[in-house]
């Protein structure tokens, strides 16, 4: 499935150990993924990046094959923070103090995040299907809470959601991965990889995946918009060049203007397309992925 690509995991400097696999050769790339899945999202653009990059595709913390730590009262342990310097501390053990970031859903977030953060360490940016979380949770309206009801749910005092979920989270995995696909009646397969969903299915039926990424849900309706609130007191901007990429079967990234709303969290160049798809765009239109990175990072 990823032939090429070496896997390993990393203890980085937070005490965390990251699963990533790297391969390819090139400037660095790094590439991080989103609710419900793992890096393996990545698998049908990756091997056509690494003609022109190093592409580093890691688990966040919570997720996958990477660590998932206790967490604590105020949720900074899931916190986009915790989870942005974990990849920092990984890119840097890799030898790459700079490097180019790509981020979909919850990894798009840890991506805004590492560039308000570690500003000098991000070249170039791009954020797949999200607005940024504190605009998104100040504009809640019916629609939005009916659309991402998991914004609601999960963040929901434990045990409640992660029992609710672990009755039957293959079926509720595959709802997620269809139910915000543009195609919800295709066949899954047809969308997703066999070999992808198997290793989705595996991780995420993990009792401690369950009750980690519940805890992500946790800290961003929390302590992270307590750090977003923070840096818009402090005029702290992104300052690397952004890409922004959404789908057109996404109704409520729909209500918003796209590029304008993050030109107004970034003091450098912002750019961008909607592209034929739902939520999951490297694996609904990896074509269209590759072509857009491709012309983004190799400038």
């Amino acid at each position: 499935m990823l032939d090429g690509f070496r896997f390993e995991k990393k203890k980085v400097s937070t005490g965390i150990q990251i699963a990533y696999r790297v391969g390819g050769e090139g400037q660095p790339l790094l590439l991080l993924h989103g609710y419900p899945q793992t890096h393996l999202m990545w698998a049908k653009i990756a091997h056509r990046l690494a003609k022109h990059f190093t592409v580093v595709m890691s688990d966040l913390r919570g997720y996958g094959d990477s660590d998932k730590p206790k967490s604590d009262s105020r949720h900074e342990t899931y916190s986009f923070r915790a989870m942005a310097e974990d990849q920092v501390s990984l890119m840097e053990l890799l030898g790459y103090k700079q490097f180019a970031v790509a981020g979909h859903d919850r990894g798009a977030r840890v991506t805004h995040r590492m560039c308000l953060d570690h500003a000098d360490r991000v070249t170039q940016a791009a954020v797949l299907d999200i607005a940024p979380t504190l605009t998104m949770y100040e504009r809640t309206d019916m629609s939005f809470a009916m659309g991402y009801y998991e914004w609601f749910l999960l963040p929901q005092p434990e045990p409640f959601p992660e029992r609710l979920i672990g009755a039957d989270p293959k079926f509720y995995l595959r709802y997620e991965l269809l139910g915000w696909s543009k195609n919800k009646e295709a066949e899954i397969a047809s969308i997703f990889d066999p070999e992808c969903l198997a290793e989705y299915e595996r991780c995420f039926c993990d009792p401690l995946t369950i009750h980690s990424t519940c805890e992500d849900y946790r800290a961003a309706a929390s302590i992270d918009l307590e750090h977003d609130r923070d840096a818009r007191e402090a005029g702290r901007k992104i300052q690397c060049p952004l890409i922004v990429l959404w789908g057109d079967a996404n109704l409520v990234l729909r209500t918003y203007d796209m590029l304008d709303t993050w030109r107004k969290v970034s003091d450098n160049t912002v750019e961008g397309n909607v592209l034929p798809c739902g939520h999951y765009l490297p694996e609904e239109v990896p074509k269209e992925i590759i072509e857009e990175f491709e012309s983004f990072f190799k400038n």
